[in-house]
């Protein structure tokens, strides 16, 4: 009796089991089929929805919420390029002072970031027992000169004469001046440090070493920049860098000096575009002997481009930009009709179209998104209207529904089939 009861009870575990997958399964397959149904409704709505509809508007209506129309008009365009930019320094005016030789820094005369130095201004004096090596090789070199001098057609003399070029030669190479060597030959011992003195006049905008200071060969020690010349570099999308070139006229002007402008020129048009932000670069010179420009400081930049002839222009405010087309309602008989068009240069509070429009046709150019936007909604209760014919036309064809036909003529057989169970259970 134990063994027929575990049997029993084995056998009625596995068909709950079953009849729950058979179920889940049904009912699975009646949300899939609803879901298709519903997607394939957002799909219609979606469609009718990228339309828009015209719209209906009277003068009082117009007036009450303030639209505005202009008439599309050819004439010349005057365009104007706006860019921002960053004052720099004019990098052919930067000098390096980078000494050749190892060393130390005995005595600092320009000690801060900032100061003001002229060409040949002592900058520091350092000790190198390179530069004394050197010394002592000259001054050997200029007695062995000195002690020849009666026989200067001998082979020793010809020697001494070449080994002193070569001594002042060394000298030179490492950057030392001429007056400096001249010196040491003439005092006839060795110094233990020597001057450097600054290559070009300038400021001080980068200082790499301090008092007692150790140096390489190739360290540089100071940076010095005439600020005499300034550059800005002005940033440029890459759809308008074909409209600038050399010589290319602009004004800048700059927020530490505001109302005040200056004439500029283009010098050059760098070659690459920056993949980040998609803009390329274009630099213009500016005088600057006042030093009132600081590399750092903020530019705006307007270039002036040649006026464009016979350009069809609207005002800016009636074009609806969506990213994917630009939209303008034209006044047709009493109705806005919605208008794709291709849009040209901005100038202003003007734009050029290119296509979509003609020359005199009126359009809306204010309070353009209400009409938008009762045009988006006319779309929408179109989109509605064609979606509940849809549904009324599907119910109408479900009420004779063969599978629900079949439902019901298989409710019988199973009712049969149970009681055929019954009767061989009993």
């Amino acid at each position: 009796m134990k063994n027929r009861a575990q049997i029993l009870l084995s056998v009625l575990l596995v068909v709950a089991a079953s009849a729950t997958v058979v179920l889940y399964a049904r009912s699975g397959a009646s949300q899939s089929d609803a879901a298709s149904d519903m997607e394939g409704h957002q799909h219609a709505a979606a469609a009718g929805g990228g339309e828009l509809n015209p719209v209906s508007l009277d003068d009082d209506m117009g007036r009450r919420i303030g639209i505005t129309y202009a008439t599309a008009e050819l004439r010349p365009l005057d365009r104007t390029l706006r860019s921002v930019g960053m004052v720099a320094y004019d990098e052919t005016l930067l000098v390096d002072v980078n000494p050749k030789i190892e060393g130390w820094v005995e005595k600092l005369y320009v000690d801060f970031t900032g100061a003001v130095v002229r060409a040949g201004q002592p900058l520091l004096e350092v000790y190198s027992p390179m530069l004394v090596s050197a010394q002592e090789e000259l001054l050997l070199a200029r007695r062995l000169v000195d002690e020849t001098e009666s026989e200067p057609e001998t082979r020793a003399a010809i020697q001494a004469r070449e080994l002193l070029e070569s001594a002042r030669r060394r000298l030179d190479y490492w950057d030392i001046p001429q007056d400096e060597i001249a010196r040491i030959e003439a005092s006839g011992s060795v110094t233990k440090t020597i001057t450097l003195h600054a290559p070009a006049s300038g400021i001080v905008v980068e200082k790499n070493i301090v008092q007692g200071g150790h140096f390489m060969p190739g360290t540089n020690l100071y940076r010095i920049a005439d600020l005499s010349r300034v550059w800005v570099e002005a940033e440029v999308f890459e759809k308008d860098l074909s409209l600038l070139h050399l010589r290319q006229r602009a004004r800048v002007s700059f927020e530490a000096y505001p109302g005040k402008s200056v004439p500029a020129v283009v010098t050059y048009v760098y070659p690459t575009v920056r993949m980040e932000s998609r803009t390329g670069r274009v630099r213009l010179e500016l005088d600057n002997r006042d030093l009132s420009l600081r590399p750092g400081m903020y530019a705006n930049v307007e270039f002036s481009l040649p006026t464009k002839e016979g350009s069809l222009v609207v005002p800016r405010s009636a074009v609806l930009t969506t990213g994917e087309r630009s939209i303008v309602f034209v006044s047709e008989h009493g109705m806005l009709m919605p208008r794709e068009v291709v849009t040209g240069l901005l100038n202003g509070d003007e734009i050029e179209i290119l296509g979509g429009l003609e020359p005199g046709e009126v359009v809306v150019s204010s309070a353009t998104f209400l009409i938008d936007a009762e045009s988006n909604l006319n779309s929408a209760m179109d989109a509605m209207g064609r979606m509940d014919d849809s549904i009324t036309t599907e119910s109408e064809q479900g009420g004779h529904d063969p599978a629900g036909m079949g439902m019901d003529e298989g409710a019988p057989r199973e009712e049969a089939q149970e009681g055929h169970d019954m009767d061989k259970g009993s």
